[in-house]
């Protein structure tokens, strides 16, 4: 009986104030429900953009070598702007991904991949043609983890 007593109270003193609303006195209670929508939408349309990973775009387009720290193993790839190096072993699938770190001299990304995997990766800015990459992740129902330095050097061919 009190916790009924208390949402009637609840219910008249919010329409009340709705009542006082100036929208409300011209245009009724629909324009005061619109206006409350639009005014939620727009506050949250800001937000759902995220980071840009910006500091990626500061890396130089070109031929690029990975080579992994603990192995003798170089991969060779071309890139046009540095979100290439998030993927490294998803390079040619189309990944949904979640920005967890985004500063000037570090991005953290998760990505997943349908049906193939997904991924962990970090790159560290070192200047525009260095960068350290620490990844790991499942490739084909397999898991992968490595630490690598990423080196431009020079044009793609």
């Amino acid at each position: 009986m009190i916790v009924r007593t208390v949402m009637r109270r609840f219910r008249m003193q919010v329409w009340a104030m709705f009542k006082a609303f100036p929208l409300y006195r011209h245009f009724g209670r629909g324009a005061v429900l619109v206006a409350t929508a639009a005014c939620g939408f727009a506050a949250t349309s800001g937000v759902a953009q995220g980071p840009s990973l910006a500091m990626l775009d500061r890396l130089e387009s070109g031929l690029w070598e990975v080579r992994a720290r603990d192995e003798a193993d170089t991969v060779q790839i071309c890139i046009d702007n540095g979100r290439k190096l998030i993927q490294i072993r998803h390079q040619r699938e189309t990944c949904r991904r979640f920005i967890v770190d985004d500063t000037p001299g570090l991005v953290t990304v998760h990505y997943t991949c349908p049906a193939n995997g997904y991924g962990h990766t970090r790159v560290r800015f070192e200047n525009a043609r260095l960068a350290h990459l620490e990844t790991q992740g499942i490739d084909n129902g397999l898991p992968f983890n490595f630490v690598a330095e990423a080196r431009r050097i020079g044009a793609c061919r």
